[in-house]
C-alpha cells in the first residue's frame, strides 16, 4: 500500500503550504529520511523527507501549487503500483501531468528589471548556497511560493552580461507580501485581541558576570556548549520564574486559558525575511549545559533554514533580544496565544555608590516584560519580572 508524503505544519498559524521544488521525480527511488521536495508557507521554508523507502509513484501537488497542511502531496510505493482514486488530488480542472525528472529544467533567468528597494524573498538555505557560490541572488527569478527564491533556483542560475543601456524604473508603492505580510497580520491581530501592558526594570548582573568568569576558570572542563552565555543564563532564570508563575506560562485562546507545568521556551531569531521563533521544549527539565547546547542548536538551524518542523511551534513564553542593536528598553509584542514575552536590551555600565560611599561600576541589563492584562494583573506581572531579576542577581541559584 502506498505511503503518503504529507504537507507539514510549520508553526501554529500555518494552514497551507506551497510546493517550491520537487527534488525527486515520479519513478525515482527514494530512501527513508531523504529530502524529496521543498515546501514553504508565507513564513517558513522546509525540506520534506520521505516517510518510507520505495519509489515516488505519484506527485499529487506539482511545483508551485498549494495544499492544505496534513494533505498528501505525493505517494511512495512499489514500481507499477496502482494509485487509488481516493488518493488522487481533487480538482475541478484538468491538469497537465508533470514531466519526468530526467528532463533537465530550463536555467533560471535573471530578472529583466527590479525596482529600487524591492524586498527579495529567499529561503535561508538558498541564501547560503548563493553566498558560497558568489551569486548575486537579486538577479534571480524565484519560482517558489510568492516568488521566493529556492535552492533549486540558485543552483540553476546562469549569470548573463548586463545590458549596457540603462533602464529607467519608476518607484511604485507595493503591498506587503510573503513572510512580512504574515508577520504584519499576526502582530496586528495580537494588538487587537489582547490587552498588552509593558513593565521595565534593570537587573544588576555584576555578580552574574563574576560568576561566569569564576565558573569558566574553575570548571575543570572547557565550557564550550553555551552553558555560561548570557542567553542561556537568562533563559534559565526565566524558566525558573515561569515555574513559579503559572499564569505567565500559559496560552490564552478563544476565551480559554491553558496553564502549563512544563516550560516550552521560544527564542526569537532575526532573519532577513523576518522574525522566527524556534522552541526549546521542556526547558524546565534541562541543566545549564543541556539548555545551552539546545539553544545553540535551535538558533543555528534556524539561521541555516534546517530546523525541524516540530521545533517551530508550541512555545509557552518567548524571549526576544535587541541588545546587539544597542536598544535599551523597548516594547515587545506578544507572540499569540502566549500571555507574556520578555525583551532584553543592551548591557550597560553604570557608576554607583557602594555601601561605603565609594564609586564603583556595575553592569545592568535592561528588561522589558509585555503581558496580557486580560490574564494577569500588573502586580503579579511585576513580581514575575522581579523573580527573573532575583535569579540573575543571585547566580548560584541557577545551578542549585
Amino acid at each position: 500500500m502506498a505511503t503518503e508524503i504529507i504537507m507539514p505544519t510549520l508553526g501554529l498559524t500555518m494552514t497551507e503550504g506551497t510546493v517550491d521544488t520537487w527534488l525527486k521525480g515520479e519513478g525515482d527511488q527514494v530512501e527513508k529520511g531523504e529530502a524529496v521536495c521543498t515546501i514553504s508557507s508565507e513564513k517558513l521554508s522546509h525540506d520534506v523527507e520521505a516517510p518510507a523507502e520505495g519509489t515516488l509513484i505519484k506527485i499529487l501537488v506539482p511545483t508551485g501549487e498549494v495544499a492544505p497542511c496534513k494533505d498528501a502531496i505525493g505517494l511512495i510505493g512499489e514500481p507499477g503500483e496502482e494509485v487509488s482514486s481516493k488518493t488522487e488530488k481533487k480538482d475541478t480542472t484538468e491538469e497537465t501531468p508533470e514531466e519526468p525528472s530526467d528532463k533537465k529544467p530550463e536555467p533560471v533567468k535573471p530578472k529583466e528589471e527590479k525596482a529600487k528597494g524591492d524586498r527579495i524573498f529567499i529561503t535561508p538555505l538558498a541564501r547560503k548556497v548563493a553566498k558560497e557560490q558568489g551569486i548575486d541572488y537579486s538577479q534571480i527569478n524565484g519560482t517558489g511560493g510568492n516568488g521566493r527564491i529556492t535552492r533549486r533556483d540558485v543552483e540553476m542560475f546562469e549569470p548573463q552580461e548586463e545590458s549596457v543601456a540603462a533602464t529607467t524604473t519608476t518607484s511604485v508603492g507595493t503591498g506587503l507580501t510573503g513572510m512580512r505580510k504574515t508577520i504584519a497580520q499576526r502582530m496586528t491581530s495580537s494588538l487587537q485581541n489582547t490587552a498588552q501592558v509593558t513593565v521595565q526594570q534593570k537587573a544588576d548582573v555584576t555578580q552574574l558576570m563574576a560568576f561566569r568568569k569564576e565558573m569558566k576558570e574553575n570548571a575543570g572542563i572547557p565550557l564550550t556548549d553555551g552553558q555560561m552565555s548570557i542567553t542561556t543564563l537568562l533563559s534559565k532564570a526565566t524558566t525558573l520564574a515561569l515555574q513559579e508563575t503559572p499564569k505567565m506560562n500559559a496560552l490564552y485562546h478563544d476565551g480559554k486559558l491553558e496553564e502549563f507545568a512544563e516550560v516550552h521556551l521560544g527564542m526569537a531569531v532575526a532573519l532577513d525575511e523576518g522574525l522566527i521563533v524556534p522552541v526549546v521544549q521542556n526547558a524546565d527539565k534541562m541543566t545549564l549545559t543541556e539548555l545551552g547546547k539546545t539553544l545553540n542548536d535551535r538558533i543555528e538551524k534556524t539561521q541555516q533554514g534546517t530546523l525541524e518542523s516540530e521545533n517551530y511551534s508550541g512555545s509557552t513564553f518567548t524571549i526576544t533580544n535587541l541588545g546587539k542593536g544597542g536598544a535599551e528598553y523597548f516594547t515587545p509584542i506578544l507572540n499569540p496565544p502566549e500571555t507574556g514575552i520578555l525583551g532584553v536590551g543592551s548591557m550597560l555600565n553604570e557608576l554607583v555608590l557602594d555601601e561605603e560611599g565609594q564609586v564603583v561600576q556595575n553592569q545592568k541589563l535592561p528588561l522589558s516584560l509585555t503581558f496580557d492584562h486580560q490574564v494577569i494583573d500588573g502586580a503579579p506581572a511585576a513580581d514575575f519580572l522581579g523573580k527573573i531579576i532575583s535569579y540573575l542577581e543571585n547566580p548560584y541559584s541557577l545551578i542549585l
